[in-house]
């Protein structure tokens, strides 16, 4: 079993977000014990964000791109490759402001290509990375499961399944910033939420 892990914290180190990931990964660890990870952390090595230039380089055919070009579809094409290659991919997401870190926006406007992991036909659009199982860490300082104010979820299920991604398993750690009781209860929904994803 593959796994690939994506910490999307700005920060490289403390996130709770990237504590709660590598639980997911020692958990799938010690249900695979032939598991191979392979970990991309998003504020060390963070994705060129698409811009101009990068939309120019890759509308702009392989045999016309300059070096800067080819550099950045190459870049892509690597992120796209390392989804493909893995069975399960878990997700390490902070809230920022309501939303997904922009460490993580870049990564999903990365992989999502047209003719490559999505594709649209007659029917509709078709996602065609499948086949493969999403963990979602998500940290957050309050409570936002279920509510009106939590963006992340309804985002993630839809980008994800736009791709093929389908089977998408959440794990929440929330209260973190309400004080050490909410955080200790916030870290122990998530066991229980982690369990519940593996079982």
């Amino acid at each position: 079993m593959k796994v690939l892990q994506i910490n999307a914290s700005a920060r490289s180190q403390g996130a709770n977000s990237t504590q709660l990931a590598h639980s997911v990964v020692a958990a799938l660890r010690a249900k695979h014990a032939d598991a191979q990870v392979t970990l991309r952390d998003l504020a060390v090595n963070p994705v060129t964000v698409l811009d101009e230039a990068a939309l120019g380089a890759l509308f702009t055919p392989a045999e016309q791109r300059n070096a800067a070009q080819a550099a950045l579809v190459a870049e892509y094409d690597a992120l796209i490759a390392e989804v493909q290659a893995h069975d399960a991919i878990v997700l390490g997401v902070p809230m920022y402001n309501f939303g997904v870190p922009v460490q993580l926006k870049s990564w999903i406007d990365a992989i999502a290509r047209a003719g490559v992991t999505f594709r649209y036909t007659a029917n509709g659009p078709e996602g065609l990375i499948q086949g493969k199982t999403v963990y979602v860490a998500l940290a957050r300082g309050g409570l936002y499961r279920d509510t009106p104010n939590d963006s992340q979820v309804p985002y993630l299920k839809a980008v994800l399944g736009f791709l093929g991604l389908s089977d998408v398993r959440f794990i929440y750690a929330e209260g973190l910033n309400m004080g050490p009781e909410a955080a200790a209860q916030g870290f122990a929904q998530a066991e229980a939420d982690l369990a519940a994803a593996l079982a």
